[in-house]
């Protein structure tokens, strides 16, 4: 059984590997997150140490509820071995990112001959026969947004990504308005949707501290949900990428 599905897995790396590489806007993500990685070795006390986890996120967020990575306690042999677990799987998430990032371009590269993309499915319009011209009928603009989130739903990548989401933030939102000691249960929802929701935590962060603090909890949760979906759209998209590349097979 593994070896039937090993030559099933290795196009896809094959093509996750191209998709992080074979583009400009890839490969500069790629180029700034080695630069950040050098930072944090030649300057370790400065305030760039977590450059590489931010630029890695969301996925490098993990390692914080992974048994490994630096501080790990149990003698030399065990520290070094989780650091270089940890290392490895940083460069793993540079590589999903590089490659999210890398199917962004193959997307809009496809998109470019108009007639070449199967068109949206619209939605039919009542026969005239009612007698009535008020059939409703569908904005450009709700097509183009109905577009840009397929991705975040019409696969199991993103919907098991949307799932984790929903689960941090509901565990926030129960944190906030039903346990009495919330604590810091907003770092999940934080984690799980960066870069983006880092953004959304700006933005609550001011009510917080006046009399609309009630709102605070509100903004960050509609932002985290927003980068959540952006988040999950962009992980589609890659899964579109890599069965398309699957599906038609290099002759």
């Amino acid at each position: 059984m593994p070896s039937s599905s090993l030559p099933r897995r290795l196009p896809r790396l094959r093509r996750l590997l191209a998709l992080a590489t074979d583009n400009w806007l890839a490969r500069a993500y790629l180029a700034v997150f080695a630069a950040s990685v050098w930072v944090v070795f030649l300057f370790p006390d400065s305030g760039f140490a977590p450059g590489p986890l931010m630029l890695t996120a969301p996925l490098s967020f993990l390692s914080a509820v992974l048994p490994f990575g630096p501080g790990t306690e149990g003698g030399g042999v065990v520290e070094v071995l989780a650091t270089l677990l940890w290392t490895v799987w940083l460069l793993l998430c540079a590589l999903v990112n590089a490659a999210v990032l890398g199917a962004l371009v193959a997307r809009s590269a496809a998109a470019a001959p108009a007639g070449a993309r199967e068109p949206l499915p619209r939605i039919p319009v009542p026969s005239e026969e009612k007698g009535t011209d008020m059939a409703p009928t569908e904005r450009p603009g709700l097509r183009g947004i109905r577009g840009l989130l397929a991705p975040a739903v019409d696969n199991w990548l993103a919907r098991g990504y949307l799932a984790v989401v929903a689960a941090a933030l509901g565990f926030f939102l129960y944190a906030v308005y039903l346990s009495p000691d919330p604590g810091f249960a907003g770092i999940w929802p934080l984690m799980a949707t960066a870069p983006l929701s880092i953004v959304a935590s700006l933005v609550a962060a001011p009510a917080q501290y006046s009399s609309l603090s009630w709102l605070s909890p509100l903004l960050f949760s509609v932002g985290v949900a927003l980068s959540g979906l952006v988040d999950a759209a962009l992980l589609g998209l890659l899964a579109r990428r890599l069965r398309t590349r699957e599906a038609h097979p290099a002759t």
